[in-house]
């Protein structure tokens, strides 16, 4: 029986995983040193306290109980080497773990540059549990102010530095949330102060000025101010120095000004990589040397079919992780494989509350309401299936 191994239960390695499951006579072996799949576009809300924990996660051992196939299993173990000579993973566990064929889908984690001084004490709400960490820091700040309201009124200062999509919602959604925290309280305490740092002219560098324009008015209106040209040079108690000669206060500072692969691409030796360390494939999603082993979503560099480099989000992790797993089926069967030519179906930000700004196949930008109802409904139509299979997957367990 074939021996199919997928490191990383993301959005990549779950679609992989829901093509795998198609055939039952191979053995399939999903490995996270995490127990739960983190839909981390969906984290902002739960910072902003529109949604909890378990809104945001799905529980990879039900998840795998809920798929109708008798070889299937999770393993929560942390990936310490891969021996792709041998085909065996060496786990931190002292569990080893071999395969025929392995699909890469450990993801990316926040580039904190060296070249910053103090920026390792930045806030990374990429890991599921720094977020909830962040969280209970703030909020505990904002009891402090209003139990002190009448003695002293400090500001509490957020500093968010990279303003790309992840950058832009989370400073939305933090200035949405606190707005209407102090007027739903009515407390007099209201001066939470947020900047959005930018390196490039303008945020959201990359998309089309309609949606810029769009969402630099939104987040004006809820009073975040603006930085753009200008990097984040060093990060001391109290103060963020910026490269315009500038400091500004912070009480806390968000970084996410970019993203490098998981450290454990540097296990596959000789296997091509870029800059970021994100494996190189080809268009069967393979890696260069070893075409049994694949690399998909935000752990690969993944070209369209004019070659250009496409971004790491949910879409290309659905497209390339789909591709996978069709393609390593085919290869078990002796069949011709499929090449990916990913295409962006187009692209939603959350702006704060109900309201968000999206452009849609490239033809029509929407915002406001109808395109936080879009966001909702795309998010929707991914994690309903999800939740199926691990509410199944839980009924199975609780029978055993």
């Amino acid at each position: 029986m074939e021996r199919v191994v997928i490191i990383g239960g993301g959005y990549a390695g779950i679609y992989a995983l829901r093509e795998l499951v198609k055939k039952k006579n191979i053995k399939i072996t999903l490995i996270d040193k995490h127990t739960y799949h983190n839909l981390q576009p969906e984290v902002y809300d739960l910072i902003a306290n529109k949604s909890n924990f378990a809104d945001v996660t799905i529980d990879l051992t039900t998840l795998c109980m809920g798929f109708n196939h008798d070889y299937l299993e999770f393993k929560n173990l942390k990936v310490r080497r891969i021996d792709q000579i041998a085909k065996k993973i060496y786990t931190e566990e002292e569990e080893i773990v071999e395969f025929d064929y392995l699909i890469m889908a450990a993801g990316t984690r926040t580039f904190f540059p060296a070249s910053i001084p103090g920026l390792n004490n930045a806030d990374d709400i990429k890991k599921l549990h720094r977020a909830i960490t962040f969280k209970q820091s703030f909020e505990q700040q904002l009891f402090e102010k209003i139990r002190n309201e009448a003695k002293q009124c400090a500001d509490t200062r957020i500093v968010v530095v990279g303003a790309g999509l992840s950058g832009v919602e989370i400073a939305a959604e933090m200035a949405y949330y606190s707005n209407k925290f102090f007027e739903r309280g009515n407390f007099s305490c209201d001066n939470l102060k947020i900047s959005l740092i930018s390196s490039s002219v303008s945020i959201l560098p990359g998309l089309s000025q309609q949606l810029i324009n769009i969402s630099q008015k939104r987040l004006k209106s809820l009073g975040i101010n603006i930085i753009t040209n200008t990097k984040l040079q060093k990060v001391e108690d109290g103060y963020c120095h910026l490269s315009n000669g500038t400091k500004i206060n912070h009480s806390f500072v968000i970084f996410t000004g970019g993203v490098e692969a998981s450290t454990i691409t540097a296990e596959l030796e000789d296997v091509e990589k870029n800059g970021r360390g994100q494996i190189i494939v080809n268009e069967y999603m393979q890696t260069d040397k070893y075409p049994n082993i694949f690399a998909i979503g935000d752990i690969a560099e993944i070209k369209n079919s004019k070659g250009e480099i496409m971004p790491p989000n949910v879409t290309i992790a659905r497209i390339s992780g789909t591709n996978a797993g069709k393609n390593l089926i085919n290869m078990i069967e002796g069949r011709g494989m499929t090449k990916c030519n990913p295409k962006l179906d187009g692209i939603l930000i959350a702006l704060g509350g109900k309201y968000a700004a999206g452009d849609i196949f490239g033809l029509l930008t929407v915002k406001g309401r109808l395109a936080y109802e879009i966001k909702k409904y795309v998010f929707s139509s991914y994690r309903k299936p999800l939740l199926k299979l691990i509410h199944s997957g839980y009924n199975k367990l609780k029978r055993l």
